[in-house]
Parts: C-alpha cells; sequence; structure tokens
C-alpha cells in the first residue's frame, strides 16, 4: 500500500491527493516496526497536517506486508536508546488532532501499533490484516493508551482475551468486534481509505470537529452529563445563517 517516494528508505512517506494526506509507514523489512526515526516522522507530520488549512484528512497506512509491528523493541531495549525514547508517542499526537485519521490496516498491527490505530477516528481493513495485544505476553503494559482504547472499541471481555492471550485475530473477526468499520480486498484498501476521507473533506470542518469532541468527552459518562456536554459544545459555535442556507441547498442538490 506504499505511495510513490522520491526519497528511498524514509521512514514515512507522504503522498497528497486532494485535500488527503496520505501517510505510509515505510520500514518493510522491519514490518514498520516503530523506531525513533518513525514515530517522529509521524509526530511532525501530524503536526503540519493539522496546521495545515489545505489538508482536511488524512490516511495512515503501511508498506506492505505490514502495517505496523508495533514499537521497534530492539532498538527501544538497546543500552544506547535514544533519550526520552518513551516520550515519543504518535498515539497522543493523533488523538490531539481535530482532522480525522483513518487507518488503513493492510497487514499485522500489534500492540504499539494497535494503540496508534485506536487513536485514529477510525480503521478500515483489508482482507490481510491481523490484531493483537502482545503487552504482557512480553512483559509491557500498554503505554500510548491502550487500556483506555481498547476496551472502548470492543468492551472489557474481548479486551481482556485479547491482552491476556496476545492471540492475533483476523480482518474478519476484527470488524465482528469493532476494531474497523469495514474490510475490502486488499487491492482495494488504500483507494478506499482515500474515498472515505475525501467524502469527510467535504463536510463543514468545524461541525465535525465539535461532533468528535462530544464523542470523546461524552464516552462513558451519564446520559444527562452528555446531553448537557453537547448542548454547552453547541454554544460554542456561531452560526452563519447564509452559511447554512447554502450548506442545505447543496446537500439537497440545489442552488441558491
Amino acid at each position: 500500500m506504499a505511495a510513490e517516494s522520491s526519497v528511498p528508505q524514509a521512514p514515512l512517506l507522504a503522498e497528497r491527493r486532494g485535500a488527503v494526506l496520505v501517510l505510509t509507514m515505510n520500514r518493510p523489512d522491519a514490518r514498520n516496526a516503530l523506531n525513533v526515526a518513525t514515530r517522529q516522522a509521524i509526530i511532525a507530520a501530524a503536526e503540519q497536517a493539522e496546521a495545515d488549512e489545505s489538508v482536511a484528512a488524512v490516511v495512515l497506512t503501511g508498506t506492505d506486508p505490514a502495517f505496523s509491528a508495533g514499537v521497534d523493541l530492539k532498538e527501544a531495549l538497546s543500552p544506547n536508546a535514544p533519550r526520552g525514547v518513551r516520550s515519543l508517542n504518535p498515539a497522543a499526537t493523533l488523538r490531539a488532532m481535530t482532522k480525522p485519521v483513518i487507518a488503513a490496516v493492510n497487514g499485522v498491527c500489534v500492540t504499539g501499533a494497535l494503540e496508534v490505530m485506536l487513536s485514529c477516528s477510525f480503521a478500515v481493513a483489508s482482507e490481510h490484516a491481523r490484531f493483537g495485544d502482545t503487552h504482557a505476553k512480553v512483559g509491557l503494559t500498554p503505554w500510548w493508551g491502550g487500556s483506555v482504547l481498547l476496551p472502548r472499541a470492543v468492551g472489557v471481555a474481548w479486551a481482556r482475551r485479547l491482552s491476556g492471550t496476545g492471540e492475533v485475530v483476523g480482518a474478519e473477526t476484527g470488524l465482528r468486534i469493532g476494531l474497523v468499520t469495514e474490510v475490502v480486498p486488499h487491492e482495494r484498501l488504500l483507494s478506499r481509505a482515500v474515498e472515505l476521507a475525501t467524502a469527510i473533506s467535504k463536510v463543514d470542518s468545524a461541525a465535525l470537529a465539535a461532533t468528535y469532541r462530544m464523542y470523546e468527552r461524552g464516552d462513558g459518562i451519564p446520559a444527562a452529563d452528555a446531553f448537557a456536554l453537547e448542548r454547552e459544545i453547541g454554544r460554542e459555535r456561531r452560526l452563519d445563517p447564509k452559511d447554512m442556507t447554502r450548506r442545505f441547498s447543496a446537500a439537497a442538490g440545489g442552488s441558491t
């Protein structure tokens, strides 16, 4: 699923497709393991996309055959590991974005990579996708949000099962339990993710960001508090009646 790049061996490839920015993790020989260089590149690219008004949505994928095998433990556990290696958290950067990020999972996606995927707005997968949480299996605990995001996505029972067994499940199981929203043929994965991102790019970005904020802050709180939160965030938005009329007319296929 790699995007073309004039700079071979770059840890992250970037390609514009209209208002959509496609980011491709590019360490295929290491199954796109998240070393320091890759994490730095994801963080920098995400921050740049957030600040770039011409970017409406982001797609994150990996060079075949993997999405990512997670943190590069060989590097992280080395005596010469870079200082602050644990603080380089691309998942947190993705969660902080107001612009939608779609994960296009083309292969194995485990542990730290699973946390990165769950930090995206949502995910689509090819039939080659595989998902797992092997933190406990290798003596680690989640560090990038997995203990929060995994049970929210699949429920506590499945989160306990995945974390407890370290099993790797396939794309259809991932769809069934809520890790991804759709499974498509492998060769169509990137085009489908870009298609969804392009559709998102056509909606009101401020309204969508506010709606996503409602989802995030309202998750798990009592319904009455969530309703109040919806009203609170809604009041923060100042609506332009003329712009609203234009948008309603366009959505209905008419003209102003």
